[in-house]
């Protein structure tokens, strides 16, 4: 058998830090992963929006694409979906950096209509944007497994979502049903900007109820419109707001926890955590899991919320909520553990920035193997520095502020 072959007999833990090496000479996962089918995304966005940007300015535009005398609208409508559909595209980033099933759908939905406006003009200026899209679409196809979080919503929440697109029916259909008893309604277009003005309380007085009936038809989706609107501010806006404030009383209750979003993991406690806190400062949300329950007594005059439970678990790392978290710090006392952490974090959430602790600096390629961003060794970072303290006969101190500065 070869020198390469593992060792049936020996240790798990043992093979997986002790095997040959495959040094990667190009990370492809960094150019056709679903990272940058999301930046992808977000350029397509900016394109459309200075396409669409574009194509208001001119004033009798051209349209000589290919879709141009197959669509069954005017196309100087188009002119407009431009720049919609960048604000729609820009809502949809939000959901695909937090991998989110439903934004990948409808992302997968909007593009083909972005691409509608360059097929239809096909100015040179729109071509970017249509080659982008292009190259978006099949990047999204292929990282399809990477966005399988659902939509968590509470039941409030889609109570409110429910209200809002059931008055906008509602108001849609009733005013193009009792269309001959308004004056400058006639066609459903004209029915959703009734209903959009009325709703949001602006009435421009183009279009009036001429009967009673009518009247009385406009005050039910004035009611029942600024009623929806309100509830669905409450149960969507209000949640982000308590969030905020529930992290100024420190350790969070299990229903508060799921308020967290871009906080910093810690897994783990260490000699280096409390240098590692006061780093972080009150800059953001910080969230300690510590699998025994008498350490995170030292946590109790710090602005941390504290999880007790293993690292290593699902679990554990679902109720301290790494699937909005915006970096994982692993730092436990054993290099052992701090792979199966690794692991269990990265298997939890493949887009986080996760940087580990190694206590040997001869396990630093190891944890990165595993899935660990970035790895660094805190013995190989003090030896250093005492090198250099006692060759420059210069203080720690000043060697702290050198080293901020190569960072910088």
């Amino acid at each position: 058998m070869g020198a390469d072959t593992p060792d049936p007999s020996e240790p798990a833990l043992e093979r997986l830090f002790y095997r040959s090496e495959r040094v990667r000479f190009v990370h492809w996962e960094e150019f056709s992963g679903a990272n940058a089918a999301v930046w992808l995304t977000e350029f397509v966005a900016i394109l459309s929006f200075v396409t669409g940007l574009s194509n208001l300015s001119q004033p009798d535009p051209a349209f000589d694409g290919p879709l141009a005398g197959a669509l069954p609208a005017e196309p100087v409508f188009l002119q407009f979906t431009g720049v919609l559909l960048a604000f729609v595209l820009m809502l949809l980033v939000f959901g695909l950096r937090r991998r989110k099933r439903i934004a990948w759908y409808l992302t997968l939905a909007v593009l083909p209509l972005a691409s509608v406006l360059p097929l239809t003009t096909l100015r040179p200026m729109d071509v970017p944007l249509l080659l982008a899209i292009l190259a978006t679409l099949p990047l999204l196809l292929v990282n399809r497994s990477a966005f399988d979080r659902r939509l968590e919503l509470s039941s409030l929440q889609i109570a409110a979502l429910s209200s809002i697109i059931g008055v906008g029916l509602y108001g849609t259909v009733g005013s193009y049903a009792l269309r001959d008893q308004f004056g400058g309604l006639e066609t459903w277009s004209d029915s959703v900007y009734y209903v959009i003005v009325t709703v949001a309380t602006v009435g421009y007085g183009d279009i009036t109820p001429l009967t009673t009936e009518a009247k009385w038809f406009s005050l039910s989706v004035i009611v029942f419109g600024t009623g929806a609107f309100t509830v669905a501010i409450g149960a969507l806006v209000v949640p982000a707001i308590e969030k905020r404030i529930a992290t100024a009383f420190g350790t969070m209750t299990p229903t508060e926890l799921t308020l967290l979003e871009d906080h910093v993991l810690v897994l783990g406690h260490d000699d280096i955590t409390e240098p590692l806190l006061d780093e972080l400062g009150t800059e953001v949300d910080v969230v300690v899991v510590a699998s025994d329950s008498d350490d995170t007594g030292e946590f109790d005059d710090r602005n941390v919320t504290v999880v007790t439970g293993d690292p290593t678990l699902a679990e554990t790392l679902d109720e301290a909520r790494i699937d909005e978290a915006a970096g994982v710090v692993v730092a436990t006392r054993d290099d052992a553990t701090d792979v199966l952490t690794v692991l269990a974090a990265r298997e939890a959430n493949r887009a986080v920035r996760i940087v580990a602790a190694a206590n040997d600096r001869e396990h630093v390629d190891k944890l990165e193997a595993v899935g660990a961003d970035e790895v660094i060794s805190p013995t190989e970072i003090g030896g250093r520095f005492l090198g250099r303290s006692v060759l420059d006969r210069t203080s720690a101190d000043s060697l702290f502020g050198d080293a901020d500065d190569d960072t910088e």
